[in-house]
């Protein structure tokens, strides 16, 4: 039986998605084919997608193929091994997976309620950390998504 998830059946996520993760090892096979740092001027990507949206939605296939043809080739390729600015890249196989499952459950962890593994996970995790760092008992904290939640939040804590 056929389990239809609002947006596609649970065939064409399977399908697609291993599609996915193909193009995903492929892609990490071959990124020193790519140059770092796209060889595009502005406008470049723009003038290649369409001026108004799709009337109707667009199959897996040509969203692929856009993918390909009109995105990668304005892309830096931050996990390539010459990219050396800013800062580390963060991707990784394992990261990549853990995104895919994070983006399946798609939980809110603001506070215990609204996700106890999140909550409970969380202090595991930075309790680890704290024993790898060599840390005293006292120590505690949390983990953030994003350096500008963490900077929001010192700003706050300063204020």
């Amino acid at each position: 039986m056929k389990k239809f998830l609002g947006d596609m059946t649970s065939k064409e996520l399977r399908k697609y998605g291993y599609e996915l993760i193909d193009w995903t090892a492929q892609y990490l096979d071959e990124i020193e084919k790519y140059p770092v740092l796209p060889k595009v001027k502005p406008g470049d990507i723009k003038n290649k997608l369409p001026k108004a949206p799709p009337a109707a939605a667009e199959s897996f296939e040509n969203v692929l193929a856009d993918i390909n043809e009109k995105v990668l080739p304005g892309i830096t390729h931050w996990n390539h091994p010459s990219f050396m600015a800013y800062f580390n890249s963060t991707s990784s196989g394992p990261g990549i997976l853990a995104e895919l499952l994070s983006a399946a459950l798609n939980t809110n962890g603001m506070i215990w309620k609204t996700s106890p593994s999140n909550t409970e996970l969380e202090r595991v995790v930075v309790d680890w950390m704290r024993q790898m760092l060599g840390l005293p008992e006292s120590f505690w904290g949390i983990i953030y998504d994003t350096a500008s939640v963490s900077s929001m939040h010192a700003i706050a804590c300063a204020r």
